[in-house]
């Protein structure tokens, strides 16, 4: 007889997965394209208004294996996450008997992603009015019947199936991470799961009318302005879609073999993702942004005990997953955990965690930090230096509308409640601070190596709209370099509705 006394844990993480975007959440598209997840939700629990803390993966990541807030561990972009020494759940759960795996996309240590990604994030404070991202490729349709187009995240499933195999008849509890990186772009799907997708249910964002000083810039910084005809658009959509139906097919595998382990009935299950994907809303790509495209993520929790077909409309964030795992596995929390455990609600008992979710932003395409504070009916959003907004999410669900000045007595509340969660300013300013302290100490490697210009200009690649010659560094791209280094705040630059300067 095995010592099963405490459960198993499986974690199924996506990356770039909008919340919204399945079956099991009424969208339209996905209406039959997500079975296995859409079973999953039925047999668990579904946090219906679930966030990430940070749409970007490392600090994401980070902030979800450890429990902390992003700038409470100095996760300011995706260059800045955790030290490998740094305590995560992982680390938790194995000092508890837990034996522990771990494949696929982690990304919560400090130290990956290219260093044209460092530094956009470190010069974004200087509002350089050029593209960061490039020209994308258009998405790949693969005209067959195509069974592992996401070849990586496959190999991931294998070799997690191959550990749960030989894990399940262990004499302690496992703890199974898969980290899966589809949806991320780019976009690439095959014919068998785009006709999961029907054509007549992929439709096009709400155009808003929003008007912030730092769309525009954040728009032009994305370069996605040749992706945003309506065929292009309605094409990069459905495939969007395509790929969230192939890891519909992986969790399938997964599960299969879970159930075939004899463990099914003592394993929790999660199901979640690090941030969402824009996917042409707001006239926008990627994630970056704290809309709800981007901010919401996904989160079943399924497991022995879980209250089968709940669904929890109180707000939560990818923190308090780090409190919920320990306590369904019987660890102890530290003191400076920022999340709230989760567990009761996942059992049906009563709960005194306050529902709302806090996220941050520090990195590419924004020159100031953004805060997020999402409570009940309401998103609040902060930029120090330039206007809030806020949203009504049950009146306005697609973000329509910024309705701070119509509701001051909502946005000074909102405000209030923010600042008692963080000193924004004050957490800004240090952000700015370490991302002058780095740039400044690789520009004088660069400019003694003779290569800073040519380093520009592969960060700020000079694509245009649509995409045409690389543009070289410009003496007023060099000036505002210099005014940001110097402590001042470059002024934001004049940039038309077709994103030229």
């Amino acid at each position: 007889m095995k010592n099963r006394d405490k459960p198993n844990i499986l974690i199924i993480q996506t990356d770039s997965h909008d919340g919204r975007a399945a079956g099991f959440m009424g969208h339209p598209a996905l209406h039959h394209a997500t079975p296995n997840i859409d079973r999953l939700a039925a047999n668990g629990v579904v946090f219906e208004d679930f966030h990430c803390n940070y749409p970007l993966c490392c600090p994401s990541r980070a902030s979800t294996w450890s429990g902390r807030y992003p700038h409470n561990i100095g996760a300011w972009n995706n260059y800045c996450g955790l030290a490998p020494d740094d305590d995560t759940f992982a680390t938790a759960l194995a000092k508890e008997g837990y034996h522990v795996g771990v494949f696929g996309k982690t990304d919560y240590l400090s130290g990956a992603h290219s260093l044209p990604s460092r530094l956009a994030s470190w010069s974004r404070a200087a509002a350089i009015p050029r593209p960061v991202h490039g020209e994308k490729n258009p998405p790949k349709v693969f005209n067959e019947d195509k069974e592992r187009v996401r070849s990586g995240d496959w190999q991931t499933v294998d070799d997690g199936v191959r550990w749960l195999k030989e894990a399940a008849v262990e004499e302690n509890p496992f703890l199974l991470y898969l980290g899966i990186k589809s949806p991320h772009p780019g976009f690439s799907t095959s014919a068998r799961y785009l006709e999961k997708i029907p054509e007549d249910k992929v439709s096009l964002p709400p155009v808003d009318a929003l008007e912030h000083p730092l769309l525009p810039l954040q728009e032009l910084q994305k370069n996605w302005r040749h992706a945003l005809d309506e065929e292009g658009m309605l094409l990069r959509r459905r495939v969007y879609f395509a790929m969230i139906a192939e890891i519909d097919a992986m969790v399938g595998k997964v599960m299969d073999a879970l159930e075939a382990s004899g463990q099914s009935g003592n394993t929790w299950v999660i199901f979640t993702s690090d941030h969402g994907e824009m996917a042409g809303e707001h006239g926008q790509y990627i994630k970056l942004t704290h809309f709800e495209a981007s901010s919401r993520v996904p989160l079943i929790v399924s497991g022995p005990d879980a209250q089968a077909g709940r669904r929890i409309k109180t707000v939560a964030s990818l923190v308090d997953l780090y409190p919920t795992l320990l306590e369904l596995g019987g660890a102890s929390l530290p003191n400076d955990c920022d999340g709230h455990s989760l567990a009761n609600e996942v059992r049906g008992l009563p709960t005194s965690r306050a529902g709302y979710a806090f996220a941050e932003y520090h990195a590419t395409t924004c020159p100031t930090g953004s805060f997020m504070l999402r409570e009940g009916d309401w998103k609040y959003i902060a930029y120090p230096g330039y206007p809030s907004m806020l949203f009504n999410l049950r009146e306005d669900p697609d973000e329509l509308h910024n309705v701070c000045d119509e509701n001051p007595e909502v946005s000074g509340a909102m405000e209030k409640r923010l600042r008692e969660i963080v000193d924004y300013e004050a957490v800004d300013s240090q952000a700015k601070e370490e991302d002058r302290k780095q740039f400044s100490a690789w520009r004088e490697d660069a400019l003694r190596e003779g290569t800073y210009e040519e380093q520009m200009v592969a960060v700020y690649s000079g694509a245009g709209h649509p995409p045409g010659p690389v543009q070289p560094w410009r003496d007023e791209d060099e000036e505002r370099i210099r005014q940001w280094l110097a402590g001042e705040t470059p002024s934001l630059p004049e940039i038309s509705e077709e994103g030229d300067v």
